[in-house]
Order: structure tokens, then sequence, then C-alpha cells
């Protein structure tokens, strides 16, 4: 027999709606302190604009949100209508997190995942679950944000980062033209590849791009019913772009792996806890490198269910220890020369991800230049250097950038970085789901302690002018002259 809540007798729709209840009723319950203090503006400048509308940029809106900063907007340049990564170029049929992660919530019951799909299908439905599918998580955080009215504008690319005296200008292309935008605060939530791009290395650079696709772009694997792939890589992504051509009809796909062994162990799964999640911000810069070294360098194995997604299919071949040293056209074929020999196809598909280089972002290589890096602060001990770990941003704990010289661009302390080349300074913070739970809610104190310092001599003369009694009775024999509503004379009186 199957086991049924009270609400889980009602049609799905009904139960929806009565979870979005009850994500009301907790906030209000949560509801302290419940006026606002950030000064308002009439001149329609945003306290905070959130670049990117996914997981991390929605929380971070939500995370002010709880902390009383309400004149905060984000901008996507995606079109309404569920188009986020989880829905284009992410091909996994399911997230590679646990399903019971929690993060986007922030601590409130009724938004956490595990609340949303037991209300749409059933206790027992989420029970028998192994893992989350992507689009389901992208329902989700569509659902998320409608329950929330989180300030969502679509269509808006973001063209240009300027300074603004004591602001930031934010140019964006939208279907009706060109905007400006001036915030106080920036947050840049642009995921994987927000502080750098996905890479197209040598060799492949040289072959016609109609031959290359890259596992981060949009694919017509229709199109490829028929054709013989090479897939170069071995991560999650590589083998389910190989398995999505396969189930297109692709004739054969054999992957290229520069690695002699296939990682077997994840990093992640260690990572997963409240100790790395909750203090890797606090550790000092060496240990920060050396934790953060590894991982990059132990790198993921792919997911067991993208493994067995092609492991039995005989089209599927793979061969290690062949890393790509040459690429050519031979006729309409591409070539690729590697240890193990030469290989053929009709088209090569990339999953080498992405890197670190702050100067392929558009809107940040006007002052990109001016950003420290860790290797502008900190120089590794002999035989423990690395390239990604010194290409990342270098941030202050409230993952706002550093200048590498002091005065030469003060806007860069008014951008905040939330991307995955955060890690190193601030652990899984905001790209990867597992992290949201801990690097937001930092992110928003930090934001918040920015903005109230900026604001303290306002402060300072609010509290000076408040006159609101608490004590209305009068008290008998009490001395008339000279009184202070403030409370000025009264010097031995104790707060509460």
């Amino acid at each position: 027999m199957l086991r049924c809540t009270p609400s889980e007798a009602l049609p799905m729709p009904d139960r929806l709606a009565a979870l979005e209840e009850s994500v009301r009723q907790q906030l209000s319950y949560l509801d302290y302190p419940a006026h606002g203090w950030v000064p308002p503006r009439a001149d329609g400048v945003l306290d905070v604009a959130i670049i990117g509308g996914g997981q991390t940029g929605l929380t971070t809106a939500f995370a002010l949100r709880r902390q009383k900063v309400e004149n905060v907007a984000i901008f996507d340049r995606a079109p309404p209508g569920g188009t986020g990564v989880w829905t284009t170029f992410a091909r996994m049929r399911t997230l590679r997190t646990p399903k019971h992660v929690t993060g986007p919530d922030l601590g409130v019951p009724a938004l956490t995942p595990r609340a949303f799909f037991e209300a749409r299908d059933g206790v027992d439905a989420w029970t028998g679950l192994h893992k989350i599918g992507r689009e389901d998580w992208q329902r989700y955080l569509d659902w998320y944000a409608r329950v929330l009215a989180l300030p969502l504008r679509h269509q808006h690319e973001l063209l240009a980062i300027e300074q603004d005296g004591a602001l930031v200008r934010l140019r964006f292309m939208t279907p009706d033209g060109e905007v400006t935008i001036r915030a106080r605060r920036l947050v840049l939530a642009t995921g994987m590849d927000g502080s750098g791009a996905w890479i197209t290395p040598p060799p492949f650079d040289t072959l016609p791009g109609e031959k290359v696709l890259h596992t981060a772009q949009e694919i017509d694997f229709a199109a490829l019913a028929g054709k013989r792939l090479l897939v170069i890589g071995a991560g999650a992504s590589a083998f389910d772009n190989l398995a999505t051509a396969l189930e297109a009809g692709a004739a054969e796909a054999k992957m290229l792996v520069r690695r002699g062994r296939m990682p077997r162990v994840n990093p992640f799964r260690w990572m997963e806890q409240a100790g790395f999640l909750g203090q890797h911000h606090a550790l000092p810069d060496l240990l920060k490198w050396r934790f953060t070294r590894h991982i990059f360098e132990l790198n993921q194995p792919p997911p067991q269910e993208s493994w067995d997604r092609v492991a039995s299919d005989p089209r599927f071949s793979i061969v290690m220890g062949a890393p790509v040293l040459a690429a050519r056209m031979v006729g309409d074929e591409v070539e690729l020369e590697t240890p193990k020999g030469r290989f053929r196809a009709d088209a090569v598909i990339l999953g080498t991800g992405s890197t670190f280089d702050l100067g392929l972002r558009p809107e940040l290589a006007a002052f990109a230049h001016h950003i420290r890096l860790w290797r502008d602060a900190f120089t590794p001990p002999a035989g423990e250097e690395s390239a990604l770990c010194g290409a990342s941003p270098y941030l202050s704990d409230d993952f706002s950038f550093q200048e590498k010289t002091p005065g030469a661009a003060p806007l860069l302390s008014r951008i905040h970085c939330i991307t995955y080349a955060a890690t190193l300074s601030m652990g899984l913070s905001g790209a990867s789901i597992s992290g949201m739970k801990y690097g937001v809610p930092r992110l928003a104190d930090g934001i918040c302690r920015a903005l109230w310092r900026e604001d303290a001599e306002a402060h300072l003369a609010a509290l000076r002018a408040y006159d609101v009694l608490e004590l209305t009775s009068p008290v008998p024999g009490e001395d008339k002259a000279g009184e202070d509503k403030t409370g000025k004379d009264m010097p031995e009186a104790a707060a509460e």
C-alpha cells in the first residue's frame, strides 16, 4: 500500500498550491527584523544587480531579501521559458549531486527540493528516486523563482561594466535596444565559464568550425545520425554528449582520453561536508592552495550512470593514453594523430571544459588586467605550482575582486564574483549546488556589510534623530526640565 500524507491525497496542482502557502507561512514566521534598513533611492539606482538567472543568482536575490535588501534585480540573457543550462547544453539524465541536497531554500523547509518533489510526485516517488533529473531540477528552479516572485529580467545580455563615480554602470542589449542600469553593487553569478571561456585547445582550433563541436554549445544531434564521431575528454560532459549522439543514431563514437587511467575517485563527494563547505574560505592561503590544487588535478570521473549509458553499446569505444598531437582534414574527414595511432571521423566533439581567463569575458575585458589573481598574491612552494590556481581571482572575504595596484580600478571592490573561479578563495560557494548553502549567505552578508558601512553616517544620524516613545506613562515626581526623548539625560540606563 502506498503511503500518503494528508496533503498528498490532494491532486498535484492542489498539493503544490498547499506547499506554496506553506512557503509564505514559514517566511512570515522567520520575518524578523521585519523593517528595511537600506536608505531608499529615487534615482533608479539598484542596491544590487545580479548577472545570471540560474540557481546561484536566484538564491543570492532571495538571500538579500531575507536581509531586507529589496532594491535588487537579476539579469539573464535567456528568454523566459526555462532555457537555462539544465535544458540546453547539460545532457546528463540526472544531477550528480545527491538528491537530499539543500541550498536554494536557505533553511526554509517548504522551499527545499525535497518538499517540491514530494508535493509534485508524492512521498513514495521521492523515496524511490535515485537522483534528481536535470530537467526536473530546472522545473524546481522555475517554481522557486515564481513562488518567491524574484525580480528576474530576461533577455538582458551584459555588454559592458563601467565605473560611474561610486556606482557600477551596466550596459545591456535587450530586444528593445541597449539599456543602461546603475547599481551600488554587482554580483557575477555566471557559472562555470563566468570567469573565462569554454576551451577549444590547439590543435582543434585549426579545423573547420563545422567539424568541431563543444559540449557547451547547442548541437544538432539529429544531424549526427549515421556519422562517425571522435569525442575528446573523459569527464561527465564528454560521456553525456557521446551517449546523446549514439541515442540520436550516430554510427560510432570513439573516445580519446589523454590520461592513461580513468579517474575513479570523485573529490566532490569528500567535499560535501559542513567542515569544508563552511570553512574552507577561512584557511590560510597555503592550505587553500593545497586543497584546491589537489581537487583540480584529481578531477572527477564520469558518473556511473553516464558510463552505463554507453558501456554496452557496440558503437562505443575508448582509447586511453591518447592525447591529440595534431589535427588535419583529409578530404571531408577529420584525422587526429595520437601516440596510439591516427583516427578519422566525420566530426569531433570536445569535452575539454573551461578555463579561468578574465580577459576572455567581454564584460570584464576592459579592466581584467587590473584584477588581482592568485599568482599576483601568492607564490606556492616549489613543485606545487598550478596554472589554473594561479589564474583564479584573489577575492576578498565578501567575494569582491581586488586591485593589483591600489587605486588603479576602485570599481573592482564593488564587483562580487561567485563563479566557479571563486573556488580557491571561497570554496565550493555558488557555482556548485553543494556549496550554495554556505557560500550564498556569506556573499549576502558581505554585501550587507558593505552597504551598511557606506551608509553608516546616515544610519548614525537616523539613530540620533530617533524619537519614538516606548514609555508613554506619566512618572510621578519626574523632572520635566531638560527632558530629552532620546534618553541622553539618563546615562545610567542600560539597553536591554
